[in-house]
Order: C-alpha cells, then structure tokens, then sequence
C-alpha cells in the first residue's frame, strides 16, 4: 500500500492539528459502523462517506482519498470531487465502460476532473477526450471511429467484418469524404481512402466489433467493389479470397454488386473478375 494510503499517512494531518494516531483510530471506527450519533470533532463527513462506501456507492481508492482530504479539512473540495468523480463512474458504468469528455462535461464533470482520475489510473484515457474504465479493453475499431466519425470502415477491413476475411486487420481501413481532413492520416494503425463526399454515406450499415460495440461499415458489395478497383493497394491474394466468398454465398445479389461497379465505372473489371472466378 502507498505510504499515503496506509494508516500512518492518513493520520499525518490529524498530526498536524495536534491529534494523535489514536484520535485517527477513533474516527475511523466511526466510519466503519456507518454511525452518525457519535461524529468526531471536525469530521463530520467521515460518516457519511462510509455510509456510501458500504452501500457500494462509492469504491474504495476514491472513499480513502476523500477520508484523507476531509482529514486536511477539505470539506468542499472533498464533496465536490466525490460528485465528480461518481458521476464519471456512474456514466461509465451505464455506456459499457466508455466516456466521452462531451458526456462528462454535459454532466457536471470537469476536464480536470477526469484528468486527476486518469492520472491516479481510476479510468484510462485511450483518446483525445475518450475514456475506459479500468477494467474494460480497448476496442481499437471504436476508438478509431470516435476519433475520425466520418470515417467508414471499408477494404479490408469491411472483409473482417463481413465474414469475407478471417485475418484480424492488424492495419484498419476507413473511407472519408475527400476534403476532410482527419489525424488518423498521419496513424501507421489507420490507413485512409477517400472518396467523392457524395458517395461517401452510399452502402454504409453497422456492424458489431469482437468487442461488442456498433461501429459504420460499407456493406458487403460496395467492399468488394472498393477492393477491387484500389487493389494495387491491398494484399491481392485476401480481396480474391474474399469475392469467391462473396460469390459462392446464395444470399448474395450480384446484382447490387454490378449496381456499384456501375456507380464506381469499374463494370468491365468486375465483369473480368465473374468470368474467371464463376
């Protein structure tokens, strides 16, 4: 345990207004049956938050931070940090281990204050403004997405998604509209396309990551169509793989897939493609 965690370093500031270890015992004894007859002098608070740590209201690391900072006689910075901080917790616990900074703020939460909660690492900050809860993995596909929300998963990446891949992209793919810029530009995990803004939203659906969040993705024929005509850039053998998947499902319309070769003026390559694969 951290020195300024253990008895000892709690009790420092009791010291310091004359009071003894055996006065911080005292006190918290009184926390720890939750009494509120019996209040030692200048801690008044203490029962009350223990009243919340036994509830399961308020987990521990935060309930002996807050004894300590009550202890200084910090009451309204304690009550403030404690709404905070719960709050933070609370959204996180109701969005699936996620938090937006956007979200915290709209709910009282301070910038600063998820700054100290991810400094002390009570949450983990994986994004400009996007935090997990200590105990939740990152799901690199949301992550990219909420960092570039125009952005649609597409290429290789859609594969994955649709089944018509079993490599785990270890390089994402997303498609933009042209002229909008994005830092993922600059990521070597995210590699960008661009396409005309008009066809940007054209095929877009949902998909489930293996993490379980709803991500955008281009459907099954615009990928394959988007694979095929910027083949030069991917691994040739993965899209081939992917189109006799394509091809050999029943439940697939060729039809919507000329439909885009049409749009993307790639009808002949596609064209070329069917004979051979067919």
């Amino acid at each position: 345990m951290p020195p300024e965690l253990s008895e000892r370093g709690l009790a420092r500031p009791f010291a310091k207004q004359g009071r003894n270890l055996d006065d911080f015992r005292e006190a918290t004894k009184i926390v720890d049956a939750g009494a509120t007859s019996k209040p030692v002098k200048d801690c008044g608070l203490f029962p009350a938050l223990s009243l919340l740590w036994q509830q399961g209201c308020l987990p521990l690391v935060i309930f002996v931070r807050m004894m300590h900072n009550v202890a200084n006689n910090n009451y309204e910075r304690s009550l403030l940090a404690l709404k905070q901080e719960t709050t933070a917790l609370t959204l996180l616990e109701s969005n699936n281990g996620y938090l937006s900074a956007k979200m915290a703020v709209e709910n009282g939460v301070s910038t600063v204050a998820l700054k100290r909660m991810a400094e002390r690492s009570e949450i983990e900050r994986v994004a400009h403004g996007l935090y997990v809860g200590v105990d939740v993995i990152p799901d690199p596909f949301f992550i990219a997405q909420y960092r570039c929300p125009r952005g649609i998963f597409s290429h290789e990446t859609a594969l994955f998604f649709h089944g018509l891949s079993d490599r785990t992209p270890f390089q994402l793919m997303m498609t933009i509209p042209s002229g909008w810029n994005t830092r993922l530009v600059s990521s070597e995990d995210v590699m960008i396309f661009y396409c005309k803004p008009a066809y940007a939203k054209m095929g877009a659906t949902e998909a489930v990551t293996p993490y379980g969040r709803t991500v955008s993705v281009y459907d099954a024929p615009r990928t394959i169509c988007d694979c095929l005509r910027n083949v030069d850039r991917l691994d040739k053998d993965l899209v081939l793989t992917g189109l006799k998947r394509y091809l050999r499902d029943p439940s697939n319309d060729k039809t919507n897939l000329l439909k885009y070769a049409e749009l993307f003026k790639i009808r002949d390559l596609v064209m070329k493609y069917l004979e051979v694969l067919s």
